[in-house]
């Protein structure tokens, strides 16, 4: 029987990219997308809806499938997390658990994003290395870093091949922003496109790691690709796109569009400030090759393409 890839957490920014280039990649009929409440009414494609958390009828999925590999994408957010703490540890490392668990079963290969959420106040901010101290202060970042761990340990102990990167802020045009904390970067694009005006959420000043979403998609795939003998981190690899500010990123905007931001920095901003401000991706770049393609000036021109600025 053929065999199929899962993608869990499929209409989310991450998989409503993802799961169409894996349909060119590998064939419509052998991508299964994974959705709980936000399915597209124009999907093309096989979906299955279900909790992550039911455990029963996620086994019967990899069944009915024949599943070979899962790209288990389905998380609560920073900000968000902070709303409901329970629900998230519950969604994201019950979630984990439940792949891992059928990974051991069914020899499954994984895919699992991990986030910069993982560092802290106490992290190195500026080129923070791959291993340096984990100190989260958000529940989001308090399961990234159990996610990291947990999936060291079905690796060394069952020999499940999961696979990793530490996501920065994903910057794309086909999701609104999700309830993260580098979300400010899509919505001054969806604003400056709507009305020319968008009121930021963290200070001008405040400068974050970040990636377009081709090049978070390019190195997801780069790393499922890789021979695995060529890992050498089981946890999750730093990734880096580019870093910039609010200011920054309203300065390049401001090429195309007369745009205006009010800066009312509100609960996120603490957030923001416990993050580092880049990211020392060597590691990625010796181990599978990753390299980024998109700055700031072609992210900003691919942005305001995908939302039809430009004819």
């Amino acid at each position: 029987m053929k065999k199929r890839i899962l993608v869990t957490g499929a209409f989310g920014q991450i998989g409503s990219e993802l799961v169409p280039v894996l349909q060119r990649k590998y064939g419509q009929d052998s991508v299964i997308a994974l959705g709980h409440r936000h399915i597209p009414s124009n999907f093309e494609g096989i979906v299955e809806k279900i909790e992550i958390n039911d455990s029963k009828r996620l086994k019967k999925v990899v069944e009915k499938y024949n599943i070979d590999a899962v790209y288990h994408l389905v998380a609560i957010l920073s900000a968000k997390g902070e709303e409901n703490p329970s629900l998230t540890w519950q969604v994201n490392i019950g979630g984990l658990k439940n792949v891992l668990d059928l990974a051991v079963e069914y020899r499954l290969k994984v895919f699992w994003p991990s986030s910069i959420a993982v560092f802290g106040p106490t992290t190195p901010k500026i080129n923070t290395p791959q291993k340096t101290i984990l100190e989260p202060t958000t529940m989001y970042g308090v399961t990234k870093v159990a996610g990291e761990l947990l999936s060291q340990y079905y690796f060394f102990k069952y020999g499940v091949d999961v696979r990793s990167v530490r996501y920065p802020g994903v910057i794309s045009f086909k999701t609104p922003p999700g309830g993260g904390t580098t979300d400010w970067a899509v919505g001054m694009f969806y604003g400056a496109v709507k009305n020319g005006q968008y009121q930021c959420f963290v200070k001008e000043n405040t400068t974050l790691p970040m990636i377009y979403t081709d090049d978070a998609i390019k190195a997801t795939l780069m790393i499922m690709d890789v021979d695995s003998k060529k890992l050498s981190i089981r946890t999750s690899y730093n990734l880096a796109g580019i870093s910039f500010s609010p200011k920054e990123l309203a300065k390049e905007i401001q090429k195309y569009i007369p745009l205006k931001v009010k800066y009312c920095p509100d609960q996120r901003q603490k957030i923001a400030d416990s993050w580092p401000k880049s990211i020392d991706d060597s590691w990625a770049r010796k181990d599978w090759g990753w390299q980024p393609k998109f700055d700031l000036a072609k992210t900003t021109k691919a942005m305001l393409k995908g939302l039809n600025f430009f004819d």
